[in-house]
C-alpha cells in the first residue's frame, strides 16, 4: 500500500479519482499541531527560540489514523499545499506521527497530469521553507503576547496587538485622522444644456472648465452665459489604447472580487480554496504572474477560435513583487476551455472572473476614440465649457472581459465655429470631500504596496481587525472603532518603530531570506527579540490610560454634577465622573445618562455566589451575574423574549421560539432556549418548513425564511437547493 497525505477531505477526494486506487489518500484536515496557548511553555527563548508544539485539540484521532496507515504503507508522500504553510504542515505530520523518510510532492494545480507528474518527482521536506513559516509563527506569538500583555495592563483587559495587524490598524487610523482634520471648502459646479444646428440637434450637457470658490463668481458666470452667444471653439479626437492586465495573483483577485462581486477577502480566499481543491483552478496563494506554456497555448487557440486572430496578442508580464512566493504560476483555470465552472453560484462567479482575467491577459489592446468638445461663450469673459465622450473602435481584450468595458458616450457631430443654442444653465453649491476610508480591497492594495504581510496573510489581517472589534465595515468602508483608535494611538505613542512600514516590511524580507537560506532562524529572531523585549519592559512604568481626555464642559456628572472625563469601555468610549470611584456617575459618549449596575436582590442560579445585577449593554439593559467575567450567566428577560418572538417554533428542540436578536453582524433569529439549543438563521422565519423533494421523498425539513423581491421565501439551510430557488429553476 502507498499513502498520500493532503490537508483537506475535498482535495483528497479529487486526487483519489486520478490515482486508480494505487494510493490511499488521507486528509490531515489542516494543521495537526500548534503552539500551546500559554506563552510560558510555548517557546524556549533562552534555548534558541525553540517552539514546543502540541497536538491540536480534536486532531488526536487523525494523528492516530495516519500512524496506523503509515505502518502498513510501503511509501508515504506528503502532498500539502505548495507554499511555506504547506511545507510546515508536511513537517508537522512527519514529526507528530514519527514517519520515517516520507517524501514531499508538490503540484500547483490538482489535475490528473499535474498530480501524476508530481508523484514522479518526490523530494525531501524543504527545511528553509518550513523554518521560515516557523519563524513567522514564533515571531507573531512573541510580539502578540508581549504587546497584548502590556495593553491589558495599561489600556483595558482583553485587547490584543500583533506584528502585522497593528501596522494595518495604524494605516486605517492615519486615514481616519486625515478625515477628522479635513476642513471642507465650498465650490460651485456649473453645467449648461445646449443643442446644435439652431435647435434642431440633440441636446447635450457641457460643464464649466473651472469650479469657482465664490458664489458671486458662480452668479457672474450664469449671468454672462445667459446673454452671450455660445459657439464651438474646438473638437479634439484622440485614439487611445487600453491594455489588458496581468492574470490574477492573490492580492489582485481579492481586490477584484471585492469591487466586482462584493466578496470580502476572506470569503474570496475560501471560495478559491474550494475551486482549487476541486481541481478547477491553480493554487490561489501566489505573487507570480507567469502562466505555463501549456496554459498559454490553450489560451492562444481559444482566442483565435472564439474571437479571431486579430484579438490574439501574446504577452509576458513581469513579477510584481521582488520576493515572489513559492507558487510558480498566476491564478488561472486548469482547463481554459471551460469558461464556467463551480459547484454553486459564488464559485461560478469567482471562476468566471479568473477565466476572464487569464484569457484577456493574452489579447490585443482595445482601441478607444476619445472626443472632447469645447465651447466658447461670447469673447471669453467666462471660462470655456466642455464635454468628453468616448467610444470603443476595437474591443480587443474587452471582448473576453466585458464588465471592464463601460458604456460608450457618443457625442453629436459639430463643427468648429458652429453656434450652440443655450437651453438652460445652472450652478450647484458643493463641498470638497475628505479622503475616502479604505475598503477591504483598498487596504489589501495598500498593504501590498507598503510590503506589509504576504499573499496568504492579507485576508486574515482584515478578518482579525474585524474580529477584535478594532474596525467595522459600514457600506464597504472600514471604520476604526473607539477601541481601535485607542489601541493604535497607544502603540503609535510607545512602539512607533515596531509598527512602522519600513520595519514591518524589513521583517517580511528577512522571513523571505530564511526561506531562501540566506540567513538563519535563530539569528533573525534574536536580533529582533532582544531589543524588542527590552523596550516592552521599559514601558511597564508608564501609567495606565484611564483618561482619554476631558469631556465637553456642558456634560456634568448625573450624580454629583462635577466635571467628566472620557474613558474606554467594552462597547467604546463613554463619559465617567472625574471623581470615580468615589462617584459612579456615567454617561454615554452622546450624553445620555448611563446607569451603573443595579442589584436585583436575586442570587445567581449558576455560580451560587454572585448577585444578579441589571446593566447597560451595547443593545440595551440586561440582567447578569455580578461576578462577570468569572461567571457569564445572563438571565432571560421574559418580557423582552415575548416582545421579540416571531411566534415560530424552533424546529430542533420544539419547545423554544425563534426570537429576533442582534449580534456583531446585525439582526439574526435564534431559539429562545439558547445556549442549550443553538438553532439560528440569518433572516426572519416565515413559519413554513422546507419540503424540497428528491425522488418523491422530502429530504430537507429546515425552516423557510424571508427572501428577496425575486425570491419571496427560501430555505434557511445553505446546503439545500431550495436555499436558492433560481438555481433549481435553471437546472430544471
Amino acid at each position: 500500500m502507498k499513502l498520500l497525505i493532503v490537508e483537506s477531505p475535498a482535495k483528497a477526494k479529487t486526487i483519489s479519482k486520478y490515482l486508480d486506487g494505487k494510493y490511499t489518500v488521507k486528509a490531515s484536515v489542516g494543521h495537526i499541531r500548534d503552539l500551546p496557548k500559554s506563552n510560558k511553555s510555548a517557546i524556549d527563548i533562552e534555548g534558541g527560540f525553540i517552539p514546543h508544539y502540541e497536538i491540536s485539540k480534536g486532531k488526536e484521532k487523525i494523528v492516530s489514523e495516519i500512524k496506523s496507515l503509515a505502518k502498513r504503507a510501503d511509501e508515504v508522500l506528503l502532498a500539502t499545499d505548495p507554499d511555506r504553510e504547506g511545507e510546515a504542515i508536511a513537517w508537522h505530520i512527519k514529526e507528530a506521527t514519527g514517519l520515517k523518510n516520507p517524501k514531499r510532492v508538490v503540484f500547483h494545480e490538482i489535475t490528473e497530469d499535474a498530480v501524476k507528474e508530481a508523484i514522479q518527482h518526490p523530494r525531501e521536506i524543504d527545511e528553509n521553507l518550513r523554518r521560515a513559516q516557523e519563524a513567522r509563527r514564533v515571531l507573531d506569538r512573541l510580539v502578540g503576547y508581549d504587546l497584548s500583555g502590556l495593553i491589558w495592563k495599561k489600556v483595558r483587559y482583553g485587547l490584543s496587538a500583533g506584528r502585522v495587524q497593528s501596522p494595518a490598524l495604524r494605516i486605517i487610523m492615519e486615514r481616519e485622522r486625515e478625515i477628522r482634520a479635513f476642513i471642507p471648502e465650498k465650490f460651485w459646479t456649473i453645467t449648461a444644456d445646449v443643442v446644435a444646428k439652431e435647435g434642431a440637434g440633440e441636446k447635450f450637457t457641457l460643464a464649466c472648465s473651472e469650479e469657482p470658490r465664490e458664489e458671486k463668481e458662480a452668479e457672474r458666470i450664469l449671468v454672462v452665459g445667459k446673454k452671450e452667444i455660445w459657439k464651438v471653439k474646438n473638437v479634439a479626437e484622440t485614439e487611445a489604447k487600453r491594455s489588458p492586465r496581468a492574470p490574477f495573483i492573490t492580492s489582485t483577485i481579492q481586490q477584484s472580487a471585492s469591487s466586482r462581486l462584493g466578496f470580502a477577502p476572506s470569503r474570496t480566499m475560501g471560495i478559491a480554496q474550494r475551486l482549487y481543491e476541486a481541481g478547477l483552478i491553480t493554487y490561489m496563494r501566489t505573487d507570480s504572474v507567469n502562466m505555463s506554456q501549456v496554459a498559454l497555448n490553450q489560451i492562444y487557440g481559444l482566442v483565435e477560435k472564439k474571437f479571431g486572430k486579430e484579438y490574439l496578442d501574446p504577452r509576458v508580464y513581469s513579477k510584481k513583487s521582488k520576493n515572489a512566493q513559492e507558487a510558480h504560476e498566476a491564478i488561472r483555470p486548469t482547463n481554459l476551455m471551460n469558461d464556467s465552472a463551480g459547484a454553486n453560484d459564488e464559485q461560478q462567479k469567482l471562476y468566471r472572473l479568473i477565466w476572464q482575467r487569464a484569457v484577456s491577459s493574452q489579447m490585443s489592446d482595445a482601441k478607444v476614440m476619445r472626443t472632447k468638445i469645447t465651447a466658447e461663450i461670447g469673447k471669453g469673459e467666462i471660462p470655456d465649457f466642455y464635454i468628453n465622450g468616448s467610444r470603443v473602435k476595437f474591443d480587443g481584450w474587452l471582448a473576453a472581459d466585458t464588465a471592464s468595458r463601460g458604456e460608450d458616450v457618443e457625442l453629436p457631430k459639430v463643427a468648429i465655429g458652429e453656434i450652440l443654442k443655450l437651453i438652460e444653465i445652472r450652478s450647484e453649491g458643493k463641498q470638497t470631500e475628505p479622503p475616502a476610508r479604505y475598503s477591504e480591497a483598498g487596504l489589501v492594495k495598500e498593504l501590498e504596496k507598503r510590503g506589509i504581510g504576504r499573499p496568504s496573510t492579507y485576508a486574515s489581517i482584515i478578518k482579525t481587525l474585524e474580529d477584535r472589534g478594532y474596525v467595522e465595515k459600514i457600506s464597504k468602508a472600514l471604520h476604526p472603532t473607539d477601541t481601535g483608535d485607542v489601541v493604535s494611538s497607544f502603540l503609535e505613542g510607545n512602539f512607533a518603530n515596531y509598527i512602522s512600514d519600513s520595519f514591518t516590511a524589513q521583517m517580511e524580507d528577512e522571513l523571505d531570506d530564511i526561506a531562501s537560506g540566506k540567513i538563519g532562524y535563530e539569528k533573525t529572531l534574536s536580533d529582533f527579540y532582544k531589543p524588542f523585549s527590552k523596550d516592552v519592559k521599559s514601558k511597564d512604568k508608564i501609567e495606565k490610560i484611564n483618561n482619554l481626555g476631558e469631556a465637553d464642559p456642558s456634560m456634568k456628572c448625573p450624580i454629583c454634577k462635577g466635571h467628566m472625563i472620557i474613558k474606554l469601555g467594552k462597547t467604546g468610549k463613554f463619559l465617567s465622573c472625574a471623581k470615580f470611584p468615589e462617584c459612579s456617575g456615567a454617561r454615554k459618549i452622546t450624553g445620555e445618562e448611563l446607569a451603573g449596575p443595579k442589584e436585583t436582590g436575586e442570587g445567581c442560579p449558576e455560580c451560587k455566589k454572585g448577585k444578579l445585577v441589571e446593566r447597560d449593554g451595547k443593545f440595551g439593559r440586561f440582567i447578569s451575574c455580578g461576578n462577570y467575567p468569572k461567571c457569564k450567566y445572563i438571565k432571560k428577560d421574559a418580557k423582552l423574549e415575548k416582545q421579540n418572538s416571531t411566534g415560530v417554533a424552533c424546529p430542533v428542540c420544539k419547545s423554544g421560539m425563534m426570537t429576533e436578536r442582534r449580534g456583531r453582524f446585525g439582526l439574526f433569529y435564534s431559539c429562545s432556549n439558547y445556549p442549550k439549543c443553538k438553532t439560528a438563521i440569518k433572516a426572519k422565519p416565515t413559519g413554513n418548513i422546507c419540503k424540497y423533494e428528491k425522488g418523491g421523498e422530502v429530504i430537507c425539513g429546515a425552516l423557510m425564511m424571508e427572501g428577496t423581491k425575486t425570491i419571496p421565501e427560501r430555505c434557511s439551510d445553505k446546503t439545500c437547493p431550495n436555499h436558492n430557488p433560481h438555481k433549481i429553476a435553471k437546472a430544471e
